[in-house]
């Protein structure tokens, strides 16, 4: 934490370094000095030069609140936090109500493991402060308090507050990152000791399994959910998943047709299961048959029209079938319900060029490539379970060029 988020520094150099130097020439009170040499001291980033300095202030001026603030966030920045804790109860002796005290405290006694104590006061600064460093900084340190009292759902709650505050953070995205990561492992674990044989923990092992690529036993914990009950939406479709990855890995055709059989399976227990078709769809546009292709991905956008890789996997289906013209509109309608999708922006770009509309091929050509150069592949939730469209051989060499 940088000193500055204390403020209390600030404080006393606004407030009283004219009071010391009106002291110093009115006698020999080194007074000015200190508390001069002191500000300089923590400007440089020089904590213990400035420590020594307060630390004699305090001694000549133990009566003003802001000497013992000041060395409070010194020690702290030195990670002292027993002395930064100690220093705080004497500022708040003599003047409660010095600004951001009882965060400084807080921070400290988290800081020696004491959470209990420390808890109320980060509390106060998530929620009550109007400083951003000093609620992040609370906000952090709530994390470790609720995960060390087992208090794990107020640990979630309080790390979807954080990102949303501080999306961009690092240090917030790693920190909240651990813990749902935790939490999802807390609630399996709990899921296994109740209900071990239960649907739903076969379907967590056959999902785990799959992320796993064990495509074996993968297939063997969905085929038990299956058989426990047969109509269970859902399991065909992720069965559908595996065979198709696995097909993908080592190329046996057993596997794709497998995927298929899976996929019409799934639309047979739950027919509007977009997932599944849109699958279907791209293993028709895979294997080169249009006509099939193109009307599973109309049939997934008339049940789903904000399906955006539908959109796209349609656009590029009508442009392979010259009808270029159709192509437009909906992946017009994919860039804007994905600004970010690199291979939607090139088909718009060539289904443009192909209609005549050179200004707005131009403008999708530069939208794609610089999406391709600044994060090449379009960024996708980890929990987005679909074969996503992709960019063709040209495309790529267009990527980084400027060839229209």
């Amino acid at each position: 934490m940088e000193l500055k988020q204390i403020v209390a520094c600030c404080v006393l150099g606004q407030a009283f370094l004219p009071a010391f130097r009106a002291r110093a020439q009115a006698s020999d009170d080194p007074s000015d000095r200190y508390a001069t040499e002191g500000q300089q001291a923590l400007a440089a980033g020089h904590y213990p030069e400035a420590r020594a300095d307060f630390e004699q202030l305090e001694k000549l001026h133990p009566e003003v609140a802001e000497v013992h603030a000041t060395l409070a966030a010194i020690d702290f920045k030195l990670r002292a936090y027993d002395a930064a804790a100690t220093e705080v109860q004497a500022a708040q002796k003599i003047k409660p109500n010095l600004p951001r005290l009882e965060s400084l405290l807080g921070l400290s006694l988290a800081e020696l493991g004491r959470w209990e104590d420390a808890l109320p006061r980060l509390e106060k600064g998530f929620r009550q402060s109007a400083d951003p460093d000093t609620r992040r900084m609370c906000g952090l340190q709530l994390l470790r308090a609720y995960t060390s009292l087992a208090r794990d759902s107020d640990a979630v709650e309080t790390a979807l507050q954080l990102n949303k505050l501080y999306p961009d953070d690092p240090e917030v995205l790693y920190h909240t990152g651990r813990i749902y990561g935790n939490f999802a492992y807390l609630v399996m674990t709990r899921l296994h000791d109740s209900a071990p044989n239960s649907i739903w923990m076969l379907q967590a092992q056959g999902e785990a399994n799959e992320s796993a690529k064990d495509y074996e036993a993968a297939i063997v914990a969905y085929n038990h959910v299956l058989q426990l009950d047969p109509q269970r939406p859902g399991i065909h479709y992720r069965l559908g998943r595996v065979y198709l990855a696995r097909f993908r890995d080592r190329q046996k055709p057993d596997d794709r047709a497998a995927a298929a059989r899976e996929f019409n399976a799934e639309l047979e227990t739950d027919p509007g299961n977009g997932n599944a078709r849109y699958e279907l769809a791209v293993m028709a546009q895979e294997q080169g048959n249009a006509d099939e292709a193109r009307s599973q991905f109309e049939q997934v956008i008339q049940r789903f029209p904000e399906f955006e890789e539908a959109l796209v996997g349609l656009g590029g289906i009508l442009l392979e079938s010259q009808k270029a013209q159709q192509a437009v509109a909906p992946l017009q309608r994919a860039t804007k319900l994905n600004p970010d999708d690199e291979v939607a922006w090139y088909r718009l770009s060539q289904a443009e060029r192909a209609v005549g509309n050179r200004e707005a091929q131009r403008q999708a050509m530069a939208e794609f490539q610089r999406l391709h150069r600044t994060a090449p592949g379009t960024p996708r939730r980890p929990d987005q379970e679909l074969t996503p469209q992709k960019l063709d051989a040209d495309a790529e060499k267009q990527g980084t060029g400027n060839r229209d």
